[in-house]
């Protein structure tokens, strides 16, 4: 392991030499090849009873395809009881997996990794990646501290590795930490308690990358920007596997002014270009700046260093109808165009949570979210 410092140092006096910034002008009215599907109470079925789950990601191979092991593939969730205000499940939260046959079929295999053995207090988002003889490499959050008397919102990257069995994915090593915030690229995201809703900074969800033009190994991840104190600094960070481990570079792209949260970013290849994507929400865009709605959004390069152009214009990709603006979130791209997410708050009919709190239980789906897919066309990329 290699960390780009121990101490949090800062490694810059100034803004990092970016080469992707996000400032969209406007968004424009959301058409049917932007648009998800709405969704029905047909769609919002429990994948395991008594359990909310929500931000997902499969196993892949090291290209992106997801592996398929067995005729099965295996899908990695984040996973809480089912409290009466879903919210918090967040402070709860562990990772489970379950895999998924060719006929649709899932099956539940527990938590992934065992009681006690991440270094947080809690596990959150990130990535898987399938190598050889079945060995797995599961990359995710530590939010938090191990046995911390409060919860606290400090968040870690860390690896851990496993092996594909007829039970599942067993025998994980000890979950070893990737790289540390700076302090100066990076805004140090270790003393938070109770943020407001939006208003959270950011070191988490590493989305593993392996390059086919160099070969190299990145990680991508959400982040804050160490050298701001906008209010609504968000940034994609960039590490990269080296010789002796994994260090820090430079951000790939800002949002400072624009958004707070560029969530579960995630780095594709298609037809020799680099497509950059995260998922972030209305309340999340800086007040005086055109909001967006809850959707995924992107940016397209020729090289993995930019520049980086937004997608469609603005940026945006996918968004929730208009009737229904929260029933989906975290979308997450395979290597297949599929876009998987999960059912958030669905068939509210244009009530809000506000005046009817009774909702908050009722209307969440806390379920795998209906499937769909992506057309790619150089700079433009549409629902399928």
């Amino acid at each position: 392991m290699s960390n780009s410092t121990t101490d949090n140092k800062p490694l810059h006096d100034e803004r990092p030499a970016l080469t992707g910034s996000w400032r969209p002008t406007s968004f424009g009215p959301v058409g049917p090849d932007r648009a998800i599907p709405r969704i029905g109470a047909a769609d919002v079925s429990p994948l395991v009873p008594g359990l909310d789950l929500w931000d997902c990601w499969p196993l892949a191979h090291s290209d992106g395809r997801t592996a398929v092991v067995d005729g099965r593939c295996y899908w990695f969730f984040l996973s809480a009881p089912q409290f009466p205000d879903p919210v918090t499940r967040h402070g709860f939260a562990r990772i489970r997996l379950l895999s998924r046959g060719a006929a649709g079929d899932w099956r539940d295999h527990g938590n992934a990794l065992p009681d006690g053995m991440s270094p947080g207090s809690r596990e959150w988002a990130g990535s898987a990646v399938l190598g050889e003889g079945g060995a797995v490499t599961l990359y995710y959050t530590a939010a938090g501290r191990r046995g911390e008397p409060a919860l606290t919102f400090e968040q870690r990257l860390f690896a851990a590795h496993g092996r594909v069995t007829a039970e599942g994915i067993t025998g994980w090593s000890e979950p070893a930490e990737l790289v540390i915030a700076d302090g100066a690229r990076y805004q140090v995201a270790a003393d938070q308690t109770e943020p407001a809703p939006g208003a959270l900074k950011a070191f988490r969800d590493p989305f593993y990358f392996r390059d086919p033009a160099t070969g190299r190994d990145h990680l991508v991840f959400t982040a804050s920007a160490g050298w701001s104190d906008n209010a609504h600094n968000g940034i994609v960070g960039l590490a990269t596997r080296g010789d002796e481990g994994w260090a820090l570079e430079d951000p790939l792209v800002d949002a400072v002014g624009v958004n707070n949260e560029l969530e579960r970013a995630q780095l594709h290849w298609r037809d020799g270009q680099y497509y950059l994507f995260w998922s972030t929400q209305t309340h999340t865009f800086a007040p005086g700046t055109p909001a967006g709605p809850n959707g995924l959004y992107g940016l397209v390069s020729h090289s993995l260093r930019g520049p980086w152009r937004p997608l469609n214009g603005s940026g945006l990709v996918a968004a929730n109808p208009a009737a229904e603006p929260a029933q989906s979130y975290s979308w997450c791209l395979t290597g297949e165009d599929e876009v998987w997410s999960f059912v958030d708050y669905w068939g509210m009919a244009g009530r809000n949570l506000a005046a009817h709190p009774e909702l908050l239980r009722a209307q969440f789906g806390g379920t795998s979210a209906p499937v769909f897919r992506l057309k790619f066309a150089g700079d433009a990329v549409r629902l399928a």
